[in-house]
């Protein structure tokens, strides 16, 4: 289930509680239609949400009395909801964004939703405020038409995540926009594999004579949970991760979480073990990886030489106390 669902069934979570107080915990779970377990998950979630300051009487409070649940404090949720001018100005600059976003769904109830607050706001909703899609919004339709001619696209592409350059040949599929991003999704001849290609990293393309053609295996990518999507045949990485950068595995798609004492034993998939390597090496001392062997070895190698560069640059007794950079802290990553 996708994490738009669960915040959907969270905000319905707490009025449907309210109405039913006392009910045994596999009857919500039926009528929510998740298990036993996703319910129980969803309500320790609950125990973290609540007003500004997210202290005592600030949070929202339940009882659990045996397999019985009863909301006993709601932090104001069932109040009529009240924007300062702050507040509506972002909602309605947020709303524009979605106008604005092409492929959205549900356009028209986005449109009333705006109508209405621009009615309620008056007049500070008029603030000159642009609302453009960020960074690749100029050449969304551009690559719409290119899609819609049907043709295979000869094309010179940044891959980030290994920070090279390539030239490859692609069958297009379609052209989409997920979190704010226009991507391309084409098969891939060179990978010979489908692929998300970002516009915005597309540096050049040539349309060939040849026909747009994907194989018949070429299925297009479930977007629902992002563009990322972690498969077995992709390197597991193993991170052992300090409580400032516990916020990694709520960003990123993990496979498993476990405490361990003072820090966090991680799996996640990494499309590429360069990714991962600037990763961890922008985490510093926080993060240390464990597996895969290869990973250890270069990060292991790139923080000594950083150590080396150090002392090169200030021989021993020339750098203060206080400036010294830990050997054991850039070694443990």
């Amino acid at each position: 289930m996708s994490s738009t669902d669960r915040v959907g069934r969270l905000l319905n979570l707490v009025p449907y509680l309210l109405a039913r107080p006392g009910i045994p915990v596999d009857e919500a779970a039926d009528d929510l239609g998740v298990s036993d377990k996703q319910l129980r998950d969803d309500l320790e979630l609950l125990w973290m949400c609540g007003l500004p300051g997210y202290g005592p009487g600030d949070l929202i409070d339940m009882a659990l009395d045996g397999d019985r649940v009863t909301i006993t404090y709601d932090a104001g949720i069932n109040r009529p909801l009240r924007l300062n001018q702050d507040e509506a100005l972002a909602l309605i600059v947020a709303l524009r964004m979605l106008t604005e976003t092409p492929g959205v769904g549900h356009r028209e109830a986005i449109e009333r939703a705006l109508a209405k607050l621009e009615s309620a706001a008056g007049e500070f909703a008029e603030a000159p405020v642009a609302v453009r899609l960020a960074g690749n919004a100029d050449r969304l339709e551009e690559f719409r038409r290119v899609v819609q001619r049907g043709r295979a696209l000869r094309i010179t592409y940044y891959t980030a995540t290994r920070d090279e350059t390539t030239e490859r040949v692609v069958d297009p599929m379609r052209v989409l926009v997920v979190g704010g991003k226009a991507y391309m999704e084409a098969w891939c001849r060179r990978a010979e594999a489908v692929r998300m290609f970002r516009i915005d990293r597309i540096d050049a393309y040539t349309e060939t004579e040849e026909t747009s053609a994907p194989p018949p295996q070429a299925v297009p990518h479930d977007i629902r949970d992002g563009v990322f999507q972690p498969t077995p045949d992709l390197p597991l990485v193993q991170l052992r991760v300090g409580r400032s950068a516990r916020w990694i595995t709520e960003y990123y798609p993990c496979e498993e979480v476990r405490r361990e004492h003072d820090h966090w034993l991680v799996s996640l998939r990494a499309a590429d073990l360069g990714w991962a390597r600037r990763l961890v090496l922008g985490l510093g001392p926080e993060v240390a990886v464990v597996a895969p062997p290869e990973l250890v070895a270069v990060v292991g190698g790139e923080a000594r030489a950083a150590l080396d560069a150090y002392a090169a640059a200030w021989p021993a007794g020339e750098v203060a106390d206080d400036a010294a950079i830990p050997a054991t802290d850039a070694l443990s990553t």
